[in-house]
Parts: structure tokens; C-alpha cells; sequence
């Protein structure tokens, strides 16, 4: 068994304090992780990152800064977000647990990513939308607030009890499951592309008839996410999109 899922990625959205960084790298440290990635950080690098990271400078040292979230996902075929409170986002909830068996389970397939968000604010809405499912802590009702490190600190203690229970048989440790696919499951970013792809079609067809089309696209990608589509499935359904696009011309008296 590896000490360390190279595959997953602990990425951290628009953190504001470099000490929280710091922090989290030493939870992840101590639970045998260390893929942390940062999405536009507020200050980092920051002497109070290594300080506080306590002996794990060097997942600081290696943590890519990412200028969007795209990038941060880029390649990732699971994305699962942490919310401390329902959004107007419809997503499958996952306790601790659950996620920490999902994203192991996941590692074998591809690189997998789980999300934290903003000291205060959490993740935003349009960036949980890129989320298969949400991940909540079950905290006190009357006492809710978690600081990030420590909500870090949880999901990492949970995905090194998965990675102890497939030590003993529990579940397979990074390893592909036996699947009759051969096909790789869609990335994030092909997922995303997929998503533009499809929302210019339906503009172009004028599926909208002048409706918003903010909660036709929510629903669409609710549904596609769940349906867990592989590499091939996404270039059928983009083929698709092309031809219908291409139809749509041919309507409006344009060339093919």
C-alpha cells in the first residue's frame, strides 16, 4: 500500500489567510496526502504558510497556483466539493465517509479533485455546478462554523481510514476497478468543454425562446454528471451538438 494518492488533489479556491494553507498542508501531511493544489490564493507564497505547515514545506514547495479552476481540474475525471450549507445548486450529498470512499475508489481511473472554498464564503455557486457531488460535514447545528484546516484535517482523516480499510480488503487502493468499459471516464475540463459546447447549440436552435437559460444548463449538467459518461460518450454527444448545429445553418439559409 502507498503512503501517499498521488491521484488525488486537495484543492483549495480563493483562500484568504496563508496560514490556513499552511495548515491544511500539515493535516494533509498527516494523514498520508499530498497533492495540494491552490486556486488564486489571496498571499502565497507567505512565510506564515511554512510556519504553520510544521514540518510540510514540502508539499508547499510542490503545490501549483492555479489562475482558475479549469486549470486546477484539468485531467480530473471526480470532482467532489465541500458546502457547509445547501446552495442553490442541486447536487447528491456525500458525508465524509462516503466522499472518502468515492475519491479512493476514483484514483484508480484518473486523477480526482475535492474542493474547499473560502474561509467565509465557501465555494461559490458556479463552482460547485462543476461538482459530481457535495460533501458535508456534520457539525453541531448550533455551532456550524469550521475553520478550513480543520474541515481539511476531517476529510483527510476519512480517506486515510479508506486507505486503511483497503489495506485490510476493504477496498481497492488506488487500483482500477474491473470495469467492461475500456473507454477513460470524461475529465473535468472534457466535461466543461462538452457544457459550452452545449449551451452554444441550444442558443443556436433557439431552444430557450428567450428564456433564461441559466436553469435549462443547470439541470443538463446535473443530469450528464451523473450519468458518468467516458471520453468516447462525450465526443458522440459533441458530434451530435455539431451536426445539429450544422442543420441550424442550413434552416437559416446559410452554407453547411
Amino acid at each position: 500500500m502507498t503512503t501517499s494518492i498521488h491521484n488525488l488533489r486537495i484543492v483549495l479556491v480563493g483562500t484568504q489567510h496563508p496560514g490556513n494553507i499552511g495548515s491544511a498542508a500539515r493535516a494533509m501531511k498527516t494523514m498520508g496526502l499530498s497533492a495540494l493544489h491552490l486556486v488564486t490564493p489571496e498571499r502565497f507564497p507567505d512565510p506564515e504558510a511554512n510556519t504553520l505547515a510544521a514540518g510540510a514545506d514540502d508539499l508547499l514547495a510542490a503545490a501549483p497556483v492555479h489562475a482558475s479552476l479549469d486549470e486546477a481540474l484539468a485531467g480530473c475525471h471526480l470532482v467532489l466539493g465541500t458546502s457547509a450549507r445547501r446552495r442553490h445548486v442541486p447536487l447528491p450529498e456525500m458525508s465524509p465517509r462516503q466522499a472518502a470512499r468515492a475519491l479512493l475508489e476514483g484514483v484508480g481511473h484518473g486523477p480526482v479533485a475535492l474542493l474547499f472554498g473560502r474561509e467565509r464564503t465557501g465555494l461559490e455557486n458556479e463552482e460547485l455546478q462543476r461538482c459530481h457531488a457535495s460533501v458535508g460535514i456534520p457539525s453541531h447545528p448550533d455551532f456550524s462554523s469550521l475553520n478550513l484546516a480543520s474541515a481539511v484535517q476531517v476529510l483527510s482523516y476519512e480517506l486515510r481510514l479508506a486507505v486503511l480499510d483497503a489495506a485490510d480488503g476493504g477496498l481497492p487502493s488506488g487500483r482500477p476497478m474491473p470495469v467492461a468499459e475500456v473507454e477513460p471516464p470524461a475529465t473535468a475540463d472534457e466535461l466543461e468543454r462538452y457544457f459550452v459546447h452545449l449551451d452554444q447549440a441550444l442558443h443556436e436552435i433557439d431552444f430557450h425562446k428567450g428564456k433564461p437559460p441559466e436553469m435549462v444548463m443547470q439541470r443538463l449538467r446535473r443530469l450528464y454528471l451523473r450519468a458518468g459518461l467516458d471520453a468516447r460518450e462525450v465526443k458522440i454527444l459533441r458530434g451530435i451538438l455539431a451536426e445539429a448545429q450544422r442543420m441550424a445553418r442550413i434552416a437559416r439559409g446559410g452554407r453547411a
